[in-house]
């Protein structure tokens, strides 16, 4: 599909899969053409942020933007920078996480982890060039001045200490502790949340300017949207949990079971499995209800939601 013909509404028709596929395929084709080659110098770091970032992963993040995007009439080449810029940051996140001084992880999205399949050094390098790349890429977005530096704002402030980063942290001061559910919800709110709900922040940002989004006000239309990116954000968390307890490492393309071997508290060692699956559905029920008042460009956000609670993987 043209860069200029991106729908601004659902296509009559077309099913969210057909919908996905297509979105998926334009995010593959830019994030194909806007990472350095892998030919140029220094290769092997070339090399290790393409393994990294091709062709693998749900893309539940730029799928946000899209989706975010349509709702607010952002033009499709803005939404591209956007939806590139937020899973650079997704993914310079994962190559960190599974460090040996991390998780240590050697299986991430079906195939071995960055450092494994190179080491480690090139491993933090790539993760440090892909955070760099994704405010490159919004900083030459096709928007106007004060839109950009709007969204580099917000993407900075989910990757950083109040959002990703310090969640993170905390992440890792938890193993063999016992959080209260307060102190759970809060770790991973940052941790999992910040940048889940920055994608839909970056969505609704890189349109909206100067009109209303749809029958709701702009203020009561950016205040529905956070509703939502609250609820689904900590709703992937919970459901990341019940998976990493009940699905293969095949299933998930990473290792399984690995909160429990590390020690660290999740919403099933906290609530057990049948409690946390309730909270994951009254969740999902508040992100479809935060979007209640849009019409049906916002159709596309509340199937993502459908997709990220009762996803088997």
């Amino acid at each position: 599909m043209a860069a200029d013909s991106l729908p601004a509404a659902v296509p009559a028709g077309a099913t969210f899969a057909d919908w996905m596929g297509e979105r998926l395929a334009r995010f593959e084709g830019c994030a194909e053409r806007q990472l350095p080659a892998a030919a140029a110098p220094p290769q092997r770091l070339h090399e290790a942020i393409r393994y990294a970032v091709l062709q693998g992963g749900k893309r539940v993040r730029p799928l946000l933007v899209y989706a975010a995007g349509e709702l607010s009439g952002a033009a499709p080449a803005a939404l591209d920078s956007a939806a590139l810029a937020v899973e650079y940051v997704h993914v310079y996140s994962l190559i960190h996480d599974d460090l040996p001084c991390m998780d240590n992880d050697v299986l991430r999205r079906g195939k071995p982890t960055v450092h494994v399949a190179f080491d480690e050094a090139t491993a933090m390098l790539a993760g440090d060039a892909l955070q760099a790349e994704a405010f490159r890429v919004l900083a030459e977005a096709p928007l106007a001045d004060e839109r950009r530096a709007a969204l580099m704002h917000e993407l900075a402030l989910a990757a950083g200490t109040a959002g990703m980063c310090g969640g993170q942290a905390l992440d890792l001061q938890a193993v063999g502790a016992a959080l209260s559910l307060p102190e759970l919800e809060r770790m991973h709110r940052m941790k999992t949340g910040a940048l889940l709900a920055a994608a839909v922040r970056l969505g609704a940002l890189a349109g909206d300017a100067g009109q209303p989004m749809h029958a709701l006000g702009h203020d009561r239309g950016r205040a529905s949207l956070d509703r939502y990116a609250q609820a689904i954000g900590l709703a992937f968390q919970i459901v990341d949990d019940l998976l990493d307890v009940e699905a293969s490492s095949a299933q998930l393309g990473k290792t399984a079971g690995k909160d429990a071997q590390q020690g660290k508290p999740t919403y099933v060692s906290a609530l057990g499995a049948q409690a946390a699956r309730a909270w994951a559905q009254r969740l999902h029920g508040e992100a479809r209800q935060a979007l209640a008042g849009f019409d049906g460009r916002a159709e596309r956000l509340r199937q993502l939601a459908d997709f990220i609670v009762l996803r088997t993987h």
